[in-house]
């Protein structure tokens, strides 16, 4: 029912993990994974790729407020408030002033940001049982709360039941633990799963380029089979991690991390990254260098009239 559901409300490559093995749909390939893990893929549509794309990487869905540090430095998507604030501790100490400030930020307002998804499932205390009469049964509040939902300019969520929760100052790695909490206020017991996603662009030798919103703890190889799998020029023996167009990860050090299962948030990997395949060229400077050829007819017909 929830994987029906999910593919309704998010569309897209859908991936559901079960205790031991995760299964891309529509793509017939089967990848370990870590126990118990919902993930869903969506393809971000062409426009709002464009609009990503010359977008600064800051105002990117999931970006925090203050400038995020990049590579090694930056701490994990899913760092826990206590891992933070040891963080922090560290980086006073250190007098490295752009980083305070960003674990600063994450810590007094939150991760989450308006236009931020967050995946919800609730799960049913009992198996349904079919209703009464011809007509379609109203559903159950665990199904009314089971969808995909996205953060207001207040930082709120608006949720069936609960009406505004606020999200003002909670972590990723707080996310579930505070909204079984907000739930619980409404049914007794939930037993609640929720994954913020973040955006990221999948770029070079893939069938479906372009950008995925996918959850942290998703593996590289799942978020490259959500883009199609490598196309026939595509090198999955050469792909890296691009932050902030510097690379991060490649060669021999991300195969061996691919390899080992880690997931996007172990490598560090940030709201606005790109995974490149098989290519240097991203799509996001594909866009760029797209605009820019079309901008030279007119920069030549500028020099023409004056001469």
């Amino acid at each position: 029912m929830l994987t029906s559901l999910l593919h309704r409300c998010c569309g897209g490559a859908l991936l559901v993990a079960d205790r031991w093995t995760c299964a891309v749909q529509r793509h017939g390939l089967k990848l370990e994974s870590r126990p118990t893990v919902l993930m869903v893929f969506t393809k971000v549509t062409a426009a709002t790729a464009a609009a990503l794309a010359f977008a600064p990487l800051a105002a990117l869905p999931g970006r925090t407020w203050a400038q995020q540090p990049s590579g090694a430095s930056a701490p994990r998507l899913l760092a826990s408030r206590a891992e933070l604030e040891q963080r922090l501790t560290q980086l006073r100490q250190n007098g490295l002033s752009a980083e305070i400030s960003y674990v600063e930020g994450r810590l007094q307002a939150g991760d989450f940001r308006a236009g931020d998804r967050l995946v919800i499932q609730v799960e049913e205390p009992l198996p349904l049982t079919p209703g009464g009469g011809g007509g379609a049964a109203p559903k159950s509040p665990e199904q009314q709360l089971t969808d995909t939902f996205t953060v207001n300019g207040a930082q709120e969520l608006t949720l069936p039941l609960l009406g505004l929760v606020p999200l003002r100052g909670v972590l990723r790695s707080e996310l579930e633990t505070y909204l079984t909490a907000q739930i619980a206020t409404r049914i007794r017991n939930p037993e609640v799963h929720a994954r913020a996603l973040i955006s990221v662009a999948v770029s070079g030798g893939v069938q479906k380029p372009g950008f995925y919103a996918v959850p942290p703890d998703a593996l590289v190889t799942a978020v490259i089979t959500a883009a199609g799998g490598g196309s026939k020029e595509g090198k999955m023996t050469n792909v890296r991690i691009v932050h902030d167009g510097n690379t991060v990860w490649k060669g021999k050090a991300l195969q061996r991390a691919i390899a080992e299962g880690r997931t996007l948030d172990d490598l560090q990997v940030q709201p606005g990254d790109e995974i490149a395949v098989g290519q240097r060229s991203s799509v996001v400077e594909g866009l760029r260098l797209a605009a820019l050829i079309l901008s030279i007819p007119v920069a030549v017909l500028t020099i023409n009239h004056r001469f």
